[in-house]
């Protein structure tokens, strides 16, 4: 309810005030995580409620963009930590690493040819560190079987991707909602994925 009220009814001014309601939905989400019982190890649960503070501070920087990429890149670092530490191998899962390396390939190809063009080189290494990252927290997500993480991360990677290609390279309609609605969902289902499941996907 928090997340729809900042996307549907906070206004971009004041910043405080906006900065303030995008942060409540990401408290509520540590609280959840904090909260959630029987988990499924206390290991993982440490580094995806990590995360999860990394990525709230990105959201409270962000608007100094670098200084928020690099909040989320350290929260998509202990993600993937979380998500080796449950690693759950199958044949089937590990042919993922195809889709997502192509993915990685032609974001950063379209991404960094759009900063060139604008004359912002000095951000393409951090876009394509992010890129690799966020590709590497998607993978070791599938790995681990937990559909949760899986939904969870590939929402994630969507939020950002509509974020990057809106930022550098074509404005896309209905930007702000598609990016956080995404990004809340993605956000609440790997912290539920801290819960003990009995199967995997």
């Amino acid at each position: 309810m928090f997340g729809l009220f900042y996307i549907f009814f906070i206004p971009s001014e004041p910043i405080g005030i906006k900065i303030l309601f995008k942060l409540i939905p990401m408290l509520l989400i540590l609280y959840f995580a904090f909260s959630l019982k029987p988990v499924q190890s206390s290991k993982y649960r440490t580094l995806i409620i990590t995360g999860l503070f990394f990525c709230m501070i990105g959201d409270g920087t962000l608007i100094w963009f670098v200084i928020g990429l690099s909040a989320f890149l350290i929260g998509h670092l202990f993600y993937t930590a979380g998500f080796i530490s449950s690693w759950n191998y199958s044949n089937k899962r590990m042919l993922s690493i195809i889709p997502i390396a192509i993915y990685a390939f032609l974001m950063c190809s379209n991404i960094t040819a759009a900063l060139i063009d604008k004359g912002d080189r000095g951000l393409i290494i951090p876009v394509i560190a992010y890129t690799i990252a966020i590709s590497t927290m998607v993978f070791t997500a599938i790995m681990t079987g937990n559909k949760w993480a899986i939904i969870g991360s590939v929402l994630f990677i969507i939020s950002d991707s509509i974020l990057s290609w809106d930022l550098f390279v074509q404005t896309v309609r209905y930007n702000h909602e598609l990016i956080m609605i995404t990004y809340y969902s993605a956000q609440f289902l790997i912290a539920r994925s801290i819960l003990s499941l009995k199967s995997t996907a």
